[in-house]
C-alpha cells in the first residue's frame, strides 16, 4: 500500500506565505512525477505545479513567480512554497504522485487527502 499525507495548510492574510508538504510512504521503489493540484469551491481541480524525478518543474501561469515546487527524493516528499498569496489562491490543495511500487500491484497514480488553504483578511 502507498499513502500520500499532506500538511501545512491554513489561514493566511493576502500577501502572506505558506509551505505545503506531502510525504509518500509504503511499498515504494521509485517516484516519477510529483505534483500539486488545487480545487476551489464550485470549480474543477487544476494543476498548480509539477516536478519530474530529475527536478524539472512547470507551473500554472496563475502562480508563476509566486510558488515554488521542490522534492526530496531521499524522503519521498514534495514541497510547495507559496508566497505573495492572493484570495484567489483559496482552495483545497492535493498532492499527486506517480509511484513505482515494490510490487507491480502497488504501482500507480496516488492522491493525498487534501489540505485547505484560505487566503483572507
Amino acid at each position: 500500500q502507498v499513502q500520500l499525507v499532506e500538511s501545512g495548510g491554513g489561514l493566511v492574510q493576502p500577501g502572506g506565505s505558506l509551505r505545503l508538504s506531502c510525504a509518500a510512504s509504503g511499498e515504494i521503489f521509485d517516484i516519477n512525477v510529483m505534483a500539486w493540484c488545487r480545487q476551489a469551491l464550485g470549480k474543477q481541480r487544476e494543476l498548480v505545479a509539477i516536478i519530474s524525478g530529475g527536478g524539472t518543474t512547470a507551473y500554472a501561469d496563475s502562480v508563476k513567480g509566486r510558488f515554488t515546487i521542490s522534492r526530496d527524493n531521499a524522503k519521498n516528499t514534495v514541497l510547495l512554497q507559496m508566497n505573495s498569496l492572493k484570495p484567489e489562491d483559496t482552495a483545497a490543495y492535493y498532492c499527486h504522485a506517480d509511484i513505482v511500487g515494490v510490487r507491480t500491484t502497488t504501482s500507480g497514480k496516488y492522491w493525498g487527502q487534501g489540505t485547505q488553504v484560505t487566503v483572507s483578511s
